[in-house]
């Protein structure tokens, strides 16, 4: 009985998935110092009161939502099924879909 061939992925497709990486981190790192500055400073900005959130609430919508787009984003570049929520800030080692391991193979 023979044992299956792992796959990886080319070169190009090997950056397609390390440039999504940094996209995801980078942005990552934006939206959460920009939510811990928007809460502890939203009362002395203006963008909420005790009460009510008022501006609040949208904004952090808008730095949230991108983080769910990055996400579902990602589609393994062997098969092209989407990846999603498999991938935190980083993509998995290997689609769920096909088994191809989602880095290039390390010349030796």
């Amino acid at each position: 009985m023979s044992t299956p061939v792992p796959h990886y992925l080319t070169a190009e497709q090997d950056r397609q998935v390390r440039r999504w990486e940094r996209w995801n981190q980078r942005y990552f790192i934006f939206a959460f110092v920009a939510l811990i500055v928007l809460l502890v400073f939203s009362s002395q900005l203006g963008l909420s009161s005790g009460e009510d959130w008022g501006a609040l609430g949208p904004l952090l919508a808008a730095l949230v939502i991108p983080i769910i787009a990055l996400q579902l984003r990602l589609r393994c570049p062997a098969c092209n099924h989407r990846i999603g929520w498999q991938a935190k800030l980083q993509a998995p080692d290997q689609c769920r879909h096909c088994g191809t391991f989602l880095r290039a193979r390390q010349s030796r």
